[in-house]
């Protein structure tokens, strides 16, 4: 898989992604995981025509270690179209800024 990874969070950095992503994301089904829409104007050509498996988003999974932050564009709503793949350029920009702006707003020193 691929993913921006930051890692040897001590028990604070933990607490607050924990806490931020609780506000700012949505849960997954399985403990430590969310899930951040990816903006429509991101949307690839497919992404657009498939409104059926819209919204797109990453994963975020988070542990007491590190928190990783997946390439992959999934949908909500379906596990196997051709419009589910890995992040564009401007995708993958996104996810980065949105990991880095999240380090950056709880002050955590890496």
């Amino acid at each position: 898989m691929k993913q921006y990874i930051i890692d040897q969070l001590r028990e604070s950095d933990y607490e607050g992604i924990k806490e931020y992503l609780d506000l700012h994301a949505r849960s997954g089904a399985m403990e430590g995981i969310y899930w951040i829409d990816i903006p429509k104007e991101l949307y690839t050509n497919i992404q657009k025509e498939h409104n059926q498996c819209q919204p797109f988003c990453f994963a975020v999974n988070l542990n007491r270690r590190f928190v990783g932050f997946e390439f992959l564009i999934r949908s909500h709503t379906v596990l196997r179209c051709s419009c589910i793949g890995y992040a564009t350029k401007l995708q993958r920009d996104f996810i980065i800024d949105f990991a880095d702006s999240m380090i950056d707003l709880l002050k955590i020193k890496l």
